[in-house]
């Protein structure tokens, strides 16, 4: 199996995690208990690509708004349609990160890394620029790991026994939203 098919085969591993972090977002109010590091803060905003079908008789479908008013995608996902992408705020300590993930490969983009220095206070010298790619690479390596394990804490649901009473409070939360708009 080359690449492009293994890839192909397993999105749909990205496309539930997506809807289950959207889902657990939501369950705690924007915040998701992570085992080991506590309460992230998890909220989607104003876009979200889903998607309908597979190969050529794929569809996919770009829902905007405020948080509230992706009603029409959560809608969606009672329709079988999956979220391929979502705008994310995620949040930890001092630190608040903005990210677009992509389902199929895990693929960040869009990134807005939180500030950290003072515009003013920034030196011109070779140390200072240094000092601050160190950072932002730092800030970096932080947003990896921290999606890293809302991951983790997905797939150790999604392989045990517990996934099945997740789907059912899953399915609840799609038809509440279906039945509010």
């Amino acid at each position: 199996m080359d690449l492009v098919d293994l890839i192909q085969e397993k999105r749909f591993l990205g496309q539930e995690f997506l809807a289950w972090l959207w889902f657990k977002s939501e369950e705690r109010g924007g915040s998701v208990e992570v085992p080991g590091r506590g309460d992230v803060l998890v909220v989607f905003e104003k876009h979200m690509l889903l998607e309908y079908g597979e190969g050529d008789a794929s569809e996919k479908v770009i829902c905007r708004g405020l948080q509230t008013e992706l009603k029409e995608a959560r809608a969606g996902l009672g329709l079988a349609k999956k979220p391929e992408q979502a705008r994310l705020r995620l949040a930890y300590g001092d630190y608040e990160f903005g990210v677009t993930l992509t389902a199929a490969i895990f693929e960040f983009r869009n990134i807005r890394l939180p500030k950290t220095v003072d515009a003013a206070d920034e030196g011109k010298d070779a140390e200072s620029l240094e000092g601050r790619i160190l950072e932002r690479i730092g800030l970096f390596e932080q947003l990896t790991h921290l999606v890293g394990d809302l991951f983790r804490l997905f797939i150790n649901i999604r392989a045990s026994h517990l996934w099945n009473e997740e789907l059912i409070k899953i399915r609840a939360w799609i038809e509440s939203g279906v039945h509010q708009g």
